[in-house]
């Protein structure tokens, strides 16, 4: 019990910690640990599709260099599209289905995707169970339908 109260506790404070240094708009510090578990991560659905909701871990997708925990619902379907900058992609849970002119891979936990900027793709979720991954890049997010 004291346990699971400390750990209430530690994770309240550093959420209103986080949360005062970005309304401040303080970003992280290249020089500070950062320490964020994909199962206790605050997700917020995207407005665009609420299928799809992440967990801000530093920067700001729409600005520019950005990690965040990603969620796709069971049965996502992104379409066929690009992005502008390189994402960088690691499995966490359920699995991150990829398809592009060369086939389908299937990005489940511990599994690293590479997706080169401006590569036409489609991704989605597991139909059962959903993907929760790691995304990083060094640019801000878009997803750009492919024509």
């Amino acid at each position: 019990m004291k346990k699971s109260l400390l750990t209430v506790a530690l994770a309240t404070a550093l959420m209103i910690a986080w949360s005062i240094g970005r309304v401040q708009g303080q970003a992280w510090s290249k020089n500070k640990v950062i320490y964020v578990s994909a199962d206790e991560a605050n997700y917020e659905a995207m407005a665009t599709n609420p299928s799809v909701s992440t967990a801000v871990i530093f920067g700001d997708s729409s600005k520019g260099a950005h990690a965040t925990f990603s969620k796709f619902a069971p049965g996502y379907d992104s379409g066929m599209h690009t992005h502008t900058n390189d994402v960088w992609i690691v499995g966490v849970k359920g699995a991150y289905l990829y398809k592009d002119e060369d086939g389908e891979k299937r990005i489940g936990p511990g599994v690293f995707l590479r997706v080169p900027g401006g590569h036409k793709h489609w991704s989605g979720g597991d139909p059962k169970e959903g993907a929760i991954f790691y995304e990083e890049s060094s640019g801000k997010f878009d997803l750009v339908p492919a024509k």
